[in-house]
């Protein structure tokens, strides 16, 4: 389960990156900034008890917050 889940990562990491060519600089703020998000929110709701809610809450707000940046 380990294994599959370190392959998954890499996996959404390089596709994040090759899909960012073509993207504005807002956009990819808040690709960037909803998986940064993503991946703080389920860190914390694993700690909890619901990472899947932590990281649609966390991908949600991340996202928000790198459209708003300049």
């Amino acid at each position: 389960m380990y294994r599959t889940g370190k392959l998954v990562l890499a996996l959404a990491f390089i596709a994040m990156t090759a899909a960012c060519s073509n993207m504005s600089n807002t956009e990819q703020r808040a690709l960037t900034g909803g998986a940064i998000g993503a991946a703080g929110g389920a860190g914390i709701g694993l700690l909890t008890g619901a990472p899947v809610a932590g990281a649609l809450i966390g991908g949600a707000a991340g996202a928000g917050v790198g459209v708003l940046t300049k």
